[in-house]
């Protein structure tokens, strides 16, 4: 029986407070955590870069799901992997070459994450699906948080969920955008594995973290009771 992740997105965090909040997380159940690095070029948005992230990572064990939304993207790894990154997840677009990019990622000894975003097709990651980790499904055109989720890219999940179940792959669905308690459902009855949220973690019921990651979980295990009632 698989275990459903939530990778928090600390993009809706307190920015005054990180290293705080990423110990609220960690407290509250996280079993990641989700650092959106924007630069401006590749997305409309300007975030973090390596110095925050080193500075962070003392403030938890828990893995850095690092999602690299700047182009081009290969020449950064090393910053990315040397502050402290545990899966280092990139853009076919932002890259000349993904596999050498991948090969990259992997010789850091870090995790490969490769993103989708809404209307990039599965087949341009599909030549290195042995070697990918993780599939980052954008369900919302990347660059801010806070945006609705995209419901037409549950088919793309379920489409992924068919590759990795026919060919035994390994790799795990990340789902990213607009996560909330609403949708979280469909998204996992697709296929995810993880699930990123932001908006829903730090912001729901007052705030609370713990209660809001909880419902989260718990969300799965309804799918799970009603499957095998």
């Amino acid at each position: 029986m698989k275990k459903i992740q939530i990778s928090p997105s600390i993009l809706s965090a307190d920015f005054s407070q990180l290293g705080n909040e990423i110990k609220k997380l960690e407290q509250g159940g996280a079993d990641l955590i989700h650092v959106d690095v924007m630069d401006g070029h590749f997305v409309p948005n300007l975030t973090i870069g390596p110095p925050v992230i080193k500075n962070l990572r003392k403030y938890t064990k828990l893995p850095f799901d690092v999602h690299l939304m700047i182009s081009p993207v290969h020449e950064y790894i090393e910053n990315y992997a040397n502050a402290g990154a545990d899966i280092i997840t990139i853009h076919p677009e932002a890259t000349k070459n993904l596999k050498e990019s991948i090969s990259l990622i992997k010789r850091f000894g870090k995790k490969v994450g490769v993103s989708l975003n809404p209307k990039t097709e599965i087949k341009t990651l599909i030549d290195e699906i042995d070697n990918i980790d993780l599939v980052l499904v954008m369900s919302v055109n990347p660059g801010f948080g806070g945006q609705k989720f995209m419901p037409e890219v549950l088919d793309k999940i379920r489409e992924l969920k068919k590759i990795k179940d026919e060919g035994q792959y390994h790799f795990d669905i990340e789902v990213d955008g607009g996560i909330n308690f609403s949708n979280s459902k469909i998204v996992l009855e697709a296929g995810a594995d993880i699930l990123v949220s932001g908006t829903t973690v730090f912001k729901e019921n007052d705030g609370n973290i713990k209660t809001n990651i909880e419902k989260l979980k718990s969300i799965y295990s309804s799918i799970l009771e009603n499957y095998f009632a």
